[in-house]
């Protein structure tokens, strides 16, 4: 029998499915490996503005990873709990919402520690007046994000093919350039400074793919990171410790995926399906 480790919570954000760049079957391998007590989905899991903008198509694989969450829920009891984030923010239709004893849709949350610590969890986009204020400049952002990601993927298969490593052009951009270095400061500290306003010792955010675990002050600053790029998770432990864990791309077996059944597709996609006609629905 497979011993899988077991974590109190975890917490993956910015997977954006229905887009090009997303990890959809590594985010999905990632959660066969562990099991939880909560895990959180903090935010841009679907990417609406891709699959209503850009014509882009929902696909199996991006149903995958749904279908390996309810089996958390069903055979581990799993509490699901899906926040809000930009670009899913077809969301709002329904926020917010509860579908059964193990999964709700909210806009944000508090999650309350065995130590007694609380932690204020926000995908992090209310801190971003683009995203929230001029939001068809961030389409336009979007785009052009897209646009490096595509540049990106055919720079690294010419890396490949010299047995060079992985290289991210955004995440260098990111650490180059004055303005996003800024941005970036500036909004993990008023972040830090909403977890305090609220009474907690901890924030837990995502938005800029920036996955980070450290100390703001008195606050905790912990971001998950993305599934685009990054791969990463927070995870804690049941001693109340968090980590950052790094997926390692492999040959993804894709064997279950393909083989699911149409009994078990009609059984765990009803979810989906409102979600994705939610995302349709946004005008």
């Amino acid at each position: 029998m497979e011993v899988r480790t077991h974590f109190r919570t975890i917490v993956l954000s910015d997977i954006h499915l229905g887009s090009k760049g997303s990890k959809a079957r590594e985010v999905t391998a990632f959660l066969k490996q562990y099991t939880c007590d909560k895990l959180l989905l903090n935010g841009d899991i679907i990417d609406g503005w891709q699959l209503k903008k850009y014509g882009n198509t929902w696909k199996k694989k991006h149903t995958g990873f749904f279908r390996q969450v309810l089996k958390m829920i069903e055979q581990y009891d799993t509490k699901v709990i899906y926040l809000r984030g930009n670009h899913d923010d077809f969301l709002d239709h329904v926020l917010p919402l509860r579908v059964g004893k193990y999964f709700s849709i909210r806009r944000d949350y508090i999650l309350k520690t065995h130590l007694n610590q609380h932690y204020y969890v926000t995908h992090g986009d209310i801190f971003d007046r683009i995203t929230t204020h001029l939001k068809w400049l961030a389409y336009v952002g979007d785009v052009g994000y897209n646009l490096l990601l595509g540049i990106n993927k055919f720079y690294n298969h010419w890396r490949a093919w010299r047995g060079l490593p992985y290289y991210s052009l955004s995440q260098e951009i990111k650490h180059k350039v004055k303005a996003a270095v800024n941005y970036i400061s500036d909004f993990e500290e008023k972040l830090a400074d909403l977890a305090q306003s609220k009474g907690c010792t901890g924030i837990i955010c995502g938005h800029i793919h920036q996955p980070s675990i450290r100390m703001i002050g008195n606050v905790q600053y912990l971001n998950s990171g993305d599934w685009v790029e990054s791969l990463t998770a927070l995870v804690e432990d049941h001693e109340g410790v968090w980590n950052l864990l790094y997926y390692t791309p492999t040959t993804v077996d894709n064997k279950e995926e393909e083989n699911s059944t149409e009994e078990e597709d009609d059984q765990q996609e009803d979810l989906l399906k409102s979600l994705i006609s939610l995302s349709a629905m946004k005008e």
